[in-house]
């Protein structure tokens, strides 16, 4: 059977309120139990669940290491975090992490999703360390130059510009490489930017079943108003071009740097489908010192 043309490209910018077209942040908030979702978010969740069944497993194992991530910046005594394609608001949350951390952490969200952006406003109202930009990350102009990264944000100090499962959403006609690279060279010495993408490499090898699962899942997505880009090993490996890789490298999500807390879920045949890895700038790539 000859797979469907995928929808065309659709212009780079914010997107206005659409509860009738499946949005992935929104399935995203379904697959981790939350309510901010609409009918055709749902219906269409339930069609990938039904392609893929450990779907909701892999948001888990995503939503935990983006956790780990901010906590090990954090560590290298980061306090200030740019999070890109941050998706609806849910339980713990960069600033939740934070403030818990460092009470004058600053946290700017980036996403283009209207319904993101609106709940995330009533969820920040008040605080004045964390925002939210309407944006498309693929538009690293809108994003870098904003008022609110430049209110929040001091780009002559370490960062960590987070970039937790948006990459996949990012199609090859926009360079995502080229694009993770746009986002680094904007960062001082000692920023870090943890990366996670879905790829077909480990599963296809370790359980052939699930890979033929995510391949389909892959074209249910064809509906929503994001398609998934599943990634070559290889091809994420060079989105740290330019960075110092920090241990344990490049690996599948509940292999980097555990902390006990997905035990139940690192067992499951999700555990071949995320990738993630952090890379450290040790100096300014763009030419200036």
């Amino acid at each position: 059977m000859n797979r469907p043309t995928p929808p065309p490209l659709q212009p780079i910018g914010p997107r206005s309120y659409d509860e009738q077209t499946p949005n992935a942040s929104r399935m995203y908030d379904y697959y981790l139990g939350g309510a901010l979702n609409f009918a055709a978010d749902r219906e269409l969740a339930e069609r990938a669940k039904t392609v893929l069944p450990v779907t909701p497993v892999l948001a888990r194992l995503n939503r935990s290491w983006l956790r780990r991530v901010v906590n090990v910046c954090m560590d290298e005594g980061i306090d200030q975090f740019l999070d890109l394609g941050s998706g609806i608001p849910t339980v713990g949350n960069v600033h939740e992490i934070v403030e818990r951390r460092a009470p004058d952490g600053r946290v700017v969200y980036v996403d283009y999703d209207s319904t993101a952006v609106s709940h995330a406003q009533k969820l920040l109202r008040g605080n004045k360390n964390a925002t939210i930009l309407h944006a498309d990350i693929r538009d690293p102009d809108s994003v870098l130059g904003s008022p609110e990264a430049e209110a929040l944000l001091d780009f002559s100090r370490p960062i960590g510009m987070l970039m937790v499962g948006i990459m996949l959403y990012v199609a090859d006609e926009y360079d995502p490489r080229g694009l993770v690279a746009t986002y680094r060279d904007r960062c001082a010495p000692g920023s870090l930017l943890p990366i996670s993408v879905i790829s077909a490499d480990l599963v296809q090898h370790h359980d052939p079943e699930t890979h033929r699962q995510l391949m389909d899942m892959v074209s249910v997505y064809d509906d929503a108003s994001e398609q998934i880009h599943v990634r070559g090993y290889d091809e994420f490996v060079s989105y740290f071009d330019g960075m110092q890789l920090l241990e344990p490298g490049v690996v599948i999500l509940p292999e980097w740097r555990p902390d006990g807390t997905a035990e139940y879920d690192s067992a499951s045949p999700a555990r071949w489908i995320g990738l993630g890895g952090m890379g450290r700038i040790t100096g300014r790539t763009d030419g200036t010192a």
